[in-house]
């Protein structure tokens, strides 16, 4: 927000931001965001472990540096600004196993994914406002890219659902228990590049509020357990001693 009060003070949206009506001063703003970023920083790397710090240093790093200038020149914003929304997961994923493997992958992409439908049917209705704002979005300037792109990720969601068991992270229940909420926000993505008004870019974008947190509920309640991956590990092992032993 530092950086775009010159902008935001000609969007509805936005103009009524404290540092917009002069209600913080930059000085305090960036002293608090300093305030909270160093700090989540060191106790990330310090209490957690470095991998998650690291992760919470780049996506801070990539917001400011890289999506916020990026809204001015060009459109490949929404898809930077997707990656930033996928990493707080893929931290929540490293936090808990000090990793990068497939279930942080999976989690990011599906986070990664789920943003375009979210965010282009919330951008279709605000055109006017990044429009005076000065900010490229596709809504503004490529609109029938941005309903493809939303519909186009709303059907990866069923594609990222089916991987989950393919990589052993849930059991098979959770790409059918999930199809149908993959199915209805594929067919309002669907509305939405079809009809290409306020009408269904809003439905599709209150679909979206509901259709992540039901997902990953689903995804948790349907995840494979630690015990039973350990067993399957021992197995394996036990199996792989087995064979040694019969060689000569």
């Amino acid at each position: 927000q530092f950086f775009e009060v010159p902008f935001d003070s000609n969007m509805n949206r936005t103009k009524n931001r404290p540092l917009v009506r002069g209600q913080l001063s930059p000085l305090l703003a960036v002293c608090f965001a300093a305030s909270c970023g160093v700090p989540g920083i060191t106790l990330l790397t310090l209490a957690v472990n470095p991998l998650t710090g690291a992760l919470g240093a780049f996506n801070i790093f990539l917001y400011t540096c890289c999506y916020t200038p990026l809204k001015r020149m060009s459109i490949a914003n929404t898809w930077v600004g997707a990656v930033v929304g996928a990493i707080p997961p893929v931290m929540g994923w490293t936090a808990a196993t000090g990793s990068l493997d497939a279930g942080a992958l999976l989690l990011g992409g599906i986070l990664y994914s789920w943003q375009f439908p979210h965010f282009n049917a919330l951008s279709w209705g605000l055109r006017e406002d990044y429009s005076r704002g000065g900010y490229c979005m596709m809504s503004v300037t490529h609109p029938g890219l941005c309903r493809r792109v939303a519909l186009r990720h709303c059907l990866a969601l069923i594609g990222l659902s089916t991987a989950a068991p393919l990589l052993d992270i849930t059991t098979w229940t959770f790409p059918l228990i999930s199809l149908p909420l993959n199915l209805y926000i594929s067919y309002l993505g669907f509305r939405f590049y079809r009809d290409a008004d306020r009408s269904s870019s809003r439905k599709l974008f209150f679909c979206s509020l509901w259709h992540l947190p039901l997902l990953l509920l689903v995804m948790f309640t349907c995840k494979k357990s630690f015990l039973e991956k350990e067993d399957k590990d021992l197995l394996a092992e036990g199996h792989g001693r087995a064979m040694e032993m019969r060689l000569p």
